[in-house]
């Protein structure tokens, strides 16, 4: 996948050089293993490398956002083509991150200048109400998340390495 955006580094801001690239597999709604081409990027200034993701997935999931997004609204759990306990670990994993994902989203609106100071009684009571306050309740509303969080350099990196 190529893109035309110049994104800056989500750590200092400098430039984004591409150095390469690699293979990342997803499965689709449908149950298809995709197989896309990943840009990889290092900051000219900080050294670090990223990967450019495309909206379609999510960091460390190995299913699209679209599955996972039908499964956390509770529309999707029947047609989505994952086990039980898959579907049950994206459940666990966005309601145990929703309060996080919400102060992230809070902190950049702050930061960009468009959060203003809400009276607390109009605040939405649901935990995925209180996400479409920031984000839009359209189809992709976990896209926008991901995103916005990733790109902010706010994405909590769940992988772990044990050495031996």
């Amino acid at each position: 996948m190529r893109s035309g955006e110049q994104n800056p580094c989500p750590c200092c801001s400098g430039p984004l050089k591409a150095i390469g690239s690699r293979q990342r597999k997803y499965i689709n709604g449908t149950g298809d293993t995709i197989v896309l081409v990943i840009r990889r990027l290092r900051c000219s200034h900080c050294g670090r490398l990223h990967h450019e993701l495309p909206d379609i997935l999510i960091p460390y999931k190995r299913y699209g956002n679209e599955s996972v997004e039908a499964v956390v609204t509770g529309e999707g759990a029947l047609t989505v083509t994952a086990d039980e306990s898959t579907i049950g670990r994206w459940r666990n994993w966005f309601f145990e991150l929703v309060d996080y994902f919400l102060g992230c989203l809070k902190s950049i609106a702050i930061r960009y200048g468009k959060e203003s100071v809400e009276n607390a009684s109009y605040v939405p009571k649901s935990t995925l109400q209180r996400i479409w306050h920031h984000v839009g309740d359209a189809p992709g509303w976990l896209a926008r998340i991901v995103r916005s969080v990733a790109n902010s350099n706010l994405w909590v990196h769940t992988r772990s390495a044990f050495l031996s």
